[in-house]
């Protein structure tokens, strides 16, 4: 008996020694890797990434700035600086030797602190007065920079596509011109009602990061030849001479991004600080007519698309519950041209008072829908969104057509000049050439049928980190503009790494049963209204008659006439509060569903499961015993 608890004991120890050997062994062996189980592969390397790190030419030196006892009293930096070396370590290794990685730690007041400041890599002050240094620099052969300044943990997602960013950058040194003509407020400039400079927009901020962006003045005569692709956005007030020019542009090859609106919400062309009310009814469509009968697209500039199925809620003022907005839509997946490299390999993008686009009557270019409604869609006319103080009141009169309607749209083909008849007053062809009457390389065209999804609040949130200002994306409209410069100018490398940059999951089932509540709610909420005020009316009259004759003796009938319509009123303020409370029941019984599931049935399942592998497991014991002896017999 003692020998076989010896042997026992024997046995457990050198099983914890050879767990622990291999522990240490295996950390060391297969220390970075890693398994990806997300959806959509967001742990795993981009195809756009193994073409750059492919492609590198000459070798680029990375400088990973990282202060490892000032992050030992931050956790979570000390594990994502972990992460960051890791992976940084991947691409070194991945590289073919074109990726110099030096991992550099930076004490206080010393030669590597002077020069991660050099390179742009910046220290954050943290509780115990240290600097924390996490960042990374690189350089190339011809005395380019890039850094990254900080790493923010609240941007895990963006890693890959940020330090790949950071080597096509220094891969790349000369960035291709785009040319940016905007009569929204876009870049730089000086805010006549605030009297301070409007910061830019966070999209152009980006593009200058991808780009050499060109300012085009909505008076422009020529687009300089430099200029390879041209967004356009909000075109409105052009003159016939830069409407020419762009039209040149597009016939001699040159690649055109359009985003038009037929309800521009950041248009203050109409604004007039003495009268509030104008703003709100003035003309915020775009005008671009002529180029796009041209380019065979026919757009409506006064009707907005709706849709009941993708419609978001939002909360119009402080103090009020959120509504749905079936003029501001979340489109996921389902929404995306999968076949499309600009929008495969997105999640969201958000779009508000969108248009819709369709191929024009005799259109001889080829439409092909890169962002589409859902079958619950229908325009509404512009007119319902002025003065708008309540969206719920978009639901009234609202029937989907069954159709898919295309906000955005990629159109290409061999187009004929919007100028038959030759110049207009005021233009004239470019330098050297005489005026096209038709393509001298096919169009490419991206239209888009919405401008605000280009501004700030409707896809990125804004938040100071470590004194500085961070803008983290909730949807990928950014990803999208960009993809779509990328794509025209020429570059698809960085397009699939940064379409894995958000990843959202939907509540789809919760969002469909408040969808169907919230019909359920409308519908049975203006039945109960409108009894309301039919049996207000009603009793009204009944106390009317009765102040107006004070002689009227009422009879028994009509106190109890009187009395049957208050009772009948506080019926139907019941029903109204029931239904409104009721709202949510749905969704709570799911979260108790779900809840059940997870704390009682799968710990139950699961106990059963091991409780008939343990019972199934002495039985088989037994059975080998019981043979055994019979054998011995």
């Amino acid at each position: 008996m003692m020998k076989r608890s010896t042997l026992g004991g024997g046995a457990l120890l050198a099983c914890a020694l050879l767990f622990i050997g291999l522990t240490i062994v295996f950390s060391q062996v297969l220390r970075g890797w890693r398994i990806d189980l997300t959806q959509n592969g967001l742990y795993s390397t981009a195809p756009g990434t193994e073409r750059i790190l492919e492609n590198l030419k000459e070798p680029v030196n990375l400088y990973f700035f990282f202060t490892e006892k000032a992050a030992s009293d931050v956790p979570q930096l000390k594990t994502y600086g972990a992460r960051v070396r890791e992976f940084l370590q991947e691409l070194a290794a991945r590289s073919n030797g074109q990726l110099r990685l030096s991992i550099i730690d930076p004490e206080p007041f010393s030669e590597d602190e002077d020069r991660a400041g050099e390179l742009g890599v910046r220290g954050a002050p943290i509780n115990s007065g240290q600097q924390l240094y996490f960042g990374l620099a690189g350089t190339n052969s011809t005395d380019g920079r890039a850094a990254i300044e900080f790493f923010d943990p609240a941007k895990e997602e963006f890693l890959e596509y940020d330090v790949v960013k950071l080597i096509y950058q220094l891969a790349n040194p000369n960035k291709p011109t785009i040319g940016w003509l905007s009569s929204l407020p876009m870049q730089p400039s000086f805010d006549p009602q605030s009297g301070q400079m409007r910061e830019p927009s966070v999209l152009y901020t980006q593009a200058e990061q991808l780009f050499t962006v060109k300012p085009i003045a909505p008076t422009a005569a020529a687009i300089d030849p430099d200029v390879s692709v041209l967004v356009i956005v909000h075109p409105k007030g052009l003159t016939p001479a830069t409407q020419f020019a762009i039209d040149q542009f597009a016939l001699r090859g040159g690649h055109v991004i359009a985003f038009i609106d037929p309800y521009a919400e950041s248009d203050q062309s109409g604004a007039d600080p003495q009268n509030p009310m104008a703003a709100m009814t003035a003309n915020k469509s775009s005008e671009m007519a002529t180029l796009l009968a041209a380019w065979g697209v026919d757009f409506n500039p006064r009707e907005v698309i709706v849709d009941g199925e993708r419609a978001l809620t939002v909360g119009m003022r402080q103090g009020e519950p959120p509504v749905r907005h079936l003029g501001i839509l979340g489109l996921d997946p389902s929404s995306f041209n999968r076949n499309d490299v600009v929008s495969s390999g997105l999640s969201s993008v958000n779009v508000a008072m969108a248009g819709y686009v369709k191929p024009a009557k005799d259109a001889k270019t080829r439409f092909e829908p890169l962002l589409q409604t859902s079958t619950q869609a229908a325009p509404l006319a512009t007119e319902r969104f002025q003065m708008l103080f309540d969206p719920s009141s978009l639901r009234d009169g609202f029937k989907p057509t069954g159709q898919r309607y295309a906000i955005a749209a990629r159109v290409t083909g061999n187009v004929a000049s919007a100028f038959p008849g030759g110049p207009p007053a005021g233009a004239s062809p470019p330098a050297g050439s005489a005026a096209l009457k038709e393509s001298a390389k096919p169009l490419n065209l991206l239209v888009f049928a919405d401008t605000d999804m280009l501004q700030d609040y409707l896809w990125v949130r804004q938040q100071n980190f470590f004194g500085q200002r961070v803008a983290q994306a909730l949807a990928n409209n950014g990803d999208l503009v960009l993809n779509a410069i990328d794509n025209l100018a020429g570059s698809t490398d960085l397009i699939s790494v940064r379409g894995r940059a958000t990843f959202t999951r939907p509540f789809e089932r919760v969002e469909a049963i408040r969808r169907n509540a919230e019909e359920r709610f409308r519908a049975t909420e203006q039945r109960l209204e409108q009894e309301l005020r039919s049996t207000e009316e009603k009793l009204a009259s009944l106390e009317t008659k009765r102040s107006d004759n004070s002689s009227l003796i009422l009879s028994p009938e009509q106190a109890q006439e009187i009395e049957r319509f208050q009772q009948e009123k506080v019926n139907i303020r019941k029903q109204l509060r029931d239904v409104r409370l009721g709202l949510d029941q749905d969704i709570k019984r799911l979260g108790n569903t779900l809840k059940i599931l997870n704390i009682v049935v799968v710990p139950a399942l699961l106990a059963l499961i091991v409780l008939f592998a343990v019972v199934l497991r002495r039985r088989r014991r037994t059975a080998v015993v019981t043979a055994g002896k019979e054998a011995g017999a």
